[in-house]
């Protein structure tokens, strides 16, 4: 039992708490992952449980592995042998093949996955004659999806308006279809799994006897179904060990419910309650910054996060310009950690609400060649919105472009299928056309040469979208490109087709629309050519890989993970907390637990940004700080505060000469600027951006910063004791 002198006086509690239910409230970077483990070869070495009397359920199979590889190293493979350790749906596909004898199901049932349950949904609505605009099998499939989350069977789905009763019916005809394909989806192994222990004493009887003891990782993610599962599992002995942290619970979206914490205190009033607060991860600074947000929380048990690595530096709050300036703030940042040798680039994070914020991120680095990765996302030109509306733009720019056409002919479906798009190469080959030179054609309907070489079902659609290519291509003539992309946004309904649904996703869709849009609004004043060739430029770069990269991901996406350096964007209200939770408080505590876990990713640096400004340079929102800042305590912070006053007693780093990646880390400093060399207007050169005109000049701290918009890569701020400008 060597492995329990490395646990603290908390920990140890737990891991050697007696029989009957325990409740640890981990938090972040207590070790919750240790102790599991631990946990688990404590009842083997210790108590004699034998591994085939335990059950551990984990939520993704990288932790069950990692729990199992943990275990057995403090044990033997051997000892080990017989533990049920795994996925929560793993376990339940193990449970149900046993049981098909009490099943609509034979011991082979396959699983369908998120294509093949899509696909049955659209079948159903197409043989229910339904409207696919106004029903769209993603947006049903999804309430269909939360209504076995919340173990609610066709029959009992409840009934408050049209669309519900719609839902129902296909719900229905749903069920019926997997069962008679001899199949099951993700959340039905939930669902008949519970069902099968709530309405089958014996079959629950028999698992609850066998597993005397249940550990369940993360428990602040599951939804109720998991919650009847695993209350059913230890239903006999009791014996229920359930680790998590109610302030880290952030996937409501994907159903899962914190308040499973308070029904486990409900449904086992005598449970102990082990609380884990010692931080393994943070320095003190940031966990009382942490602290300072989540103990504005309703409803939550407190608890006090320490750490004995010391205060450690103060948290940097950066009030930029502007987006732009927000995101150049981050990488001259990055670069000046890397370059002073206090970081790599590996110990970086920059973190964000919504991946539509990844756009001006992800073109900063790139700008300045700083090796980036996304995680838990494509890159913003990579994804199916964005390429939709470059391809139509492309497409009226150049009605040769055969890619583009092939990808939006059809989007949103027109009707115009496969076989039509290959008559219509094939008619324009024996025309001596291309495929745009002859839709235009057919936007003259019968009065085409070319309309009756189609049946009377593809002609129709085929003049129909060479009618509205035509109109985009008369407007490219005077409009400017925004307005173009207006026009075709209204024309295909383009938002109807991406915002299927209430859900967080669609609604990302359409903000990286929105996204794209503010960037063709900024060439406003500036050609297509241009507008095209800018994304064309950084959509190749694309392809940064990983290695020693740092980190751009969304909040959510953060969940688990830890990083020396953490950037956390667009501290604004509207954005943190997202404009969609202000009406609904429970969404509003949830954006709290949002940013909390966001702070709480950070190791030894933090640094919180915000934006007066936001959407181009062009048409900008002002934007006004986000109300959680409040909760960070004024003495944690340095750097320039909400009043734009100095904040703290160190230096501001917002007042830091900024190095640009490209430039050499000098020997030493030059010596202080004491008038400006370079004034408005000027014209310079720079030995990597090459040409550009100084917008603005300021002598800070004993240099002179100098702000420079480059024919290359727009605008920078640079030291001008570093950065060799000569005027020309």
């Amino acid at each position: 039992m060597d492995f329990l002198n490395i646990l603290n006086p908390q920990q140890r509690k737990a891991v050697t708490a007696p029989d009957g239910p325990v409740l640890v409230i981990a938090g972040p970077g207590s070790g919750k992952t240790r102790v599991l483990t631990q946990r688990i070869a404590y009842l083997i070495a210790s108590e004699g449980v034998r591994p085939w009397q335990i059950l551990a359920v984990t939520f993704t199979n990288k932790a069950a592995k990692e729990m199992d590889n943990r275990v057995k190293s403090m044990l033997n493979e051997q000892a080990t042998d017989g533990i049920m350790l795994g996925t929560f749906h793993s376990i339940c596909a193990r449970i149900l093949r046993r049981e098909t004898d009490h099943l609509p199901l034979q011991s082979n049932f396959v699983i369908f996955d998120s294509d093949d349950q899509e696909r049955i949904v659209k079948t159903i609505i197409k043989e229910f004659n339904l409207n696919d605009k106004l029903y769209r099998a993603q947006s049903i499939h999804a309430a269909i999806s939360r209504a076995k989350n919340e173990l609610i069977l066709p029959d009992d789905f409840p009934i408050n308006t049209y669309r519900d009763e719609v839902v129902q019916r296909v719900y229905r005809e749903y069920q019926k279809r997997l069962v008679a394909s001899n199949a099951v989806d993700f959340d039905d192994l939930l669902v008949y799994t519970a069902r099968l222990l709530e309405e089958n004493p014996a079959v629950r009887d028999k698992y609850a006897q066998r597993f005397k003891h249940v550990l369940v990782d993360e428990f602040q993610d599951t939804n109720l179904a998991q919650y009847a599962l695993v209350k059913h599992l230890a239903s006999y002995h009791k014996n229920i060990f359930c680790v998590g942290d109610p302030d880290q619970s952030i996937y409501a979206w994907r159903g899962a419910d914190y308040r499973n914490v308070q029904r486990f205190e409900q449904d086992f009033p005598e449970a102990q309650v082990v609380l884990l607060e010692e931080n393994y991860r943070s320095r003190q600074n940031i966990l009382d910054a942490a602290m300072g947000v989540i103990d504005r929380a309703q409803n939550r048990r407190k608890k006090k996060l320490f750490s004995e690595r010391g205060a450690g530096d103060k948290i940097i709050f950066f009030e930029a310009y502007n987006d732009y300036a927000e995101a150049e703030f981050i990488v001259n940042t990055v670069a000046e950690l890397v370059v002073s040798q206090q970081f790599q680039l590996g110990d970086c994070a920059v973190m964000y609400r919504t991946n539509a914020m990844s756009r001006l991120i992800e073109e900063a680095f790139l700008q300045a060649r700083l090796p980036h990765k996304l995680v838990g996302a494509q890159r913003f030109y990579g994804r199916r919105e964005v390429k939709d509306m470059v391809a139509f733009l492309r497409l009226v720019h150049n009605p040769a472009d055969e890619a583009a056409l092939s990808r939006v002919i059809n989007v949103p479906p027109r009707g115009i299928g496969e076989k039509t798009l290959t008559t219509l190469h094939v008619i324009a080959g024996q025309n001596n056309m291309t495929p745009g030179e002859l839709l235009l054609d057919l936007a003259r309907g019968a009065d085409s040469p070319h309309y009756k070489s189609f049946t009377g079902r593809a002609a129709v659609p085929l003049a129909d979208f060479g009618g509205m290519f035509a109109d985009w291509l008369a407007l490219s003539a005077t409009r400017t490109t925004a307005e173009l992309f207006d026009q075709i946004v209204k024309d295909i309904n383009y938002k109807d087709y991406i915002v299927e649904d209430d859900t967080e996703e669609s609604k990302e869709r359409w903000d990286n629309v929105e996204e794209l849009r503010r960037l063709a609004e900024e060439y406003s004043t500036r050609t297509m050519d241009e507008f095209l060739e800018h994304i064309a430029l950084v959509a190749d770069q694309d392809t940064i890989t990983d290695g020693n990269a740092v980190t751009l991901l969304t909040l959510h996406a953060a969940k688990g993970l830890e990083f020396g350096v953490v950037f956390i964007v667009g501290l604004d209200d509207g954005i943190i907390p997202h404009s969609r939770s202000f009406d609904e408080p429970s969404q509003m505590e949830e954006e709290r637990r949002l940013f909390y876990v966001g702070i709480t990713r950070a190791k030894d640096r933090l640094y919180l940004l915000r934006a007066n400004q936001r959407g181009g340079r062009m048409m900008s929102d002002e934007m006004y700080p986000s109300r959680f800042l409040d909760d960070v305590p004024a003495n944690l912070l340095a750097g320039k505060s909400r009043t734009g006053r100095s904040s703290g007693s160190s230096r501001s780093r917002s007042s830091s000469p900024l190095l640009d990646w490209v430039l050499p880390p000098p020997p030493s400093r030059s010596a202080p600027i004491i008038q400006n060399k370079f004034n408005s207007g000027d014209r310079v050169r720079h030995a990597s951006f090459g040409e550009g005109i100084v917008q603005e000049s300021q002598i800070q701290d004993g240099d002179e910063i100098v702000v420079i918009e480059f024919k290359s890569v727009g605008l920078k701020r640079l030291a001008a004791s570093l950065a060799n400008l000569v005027i020309i």
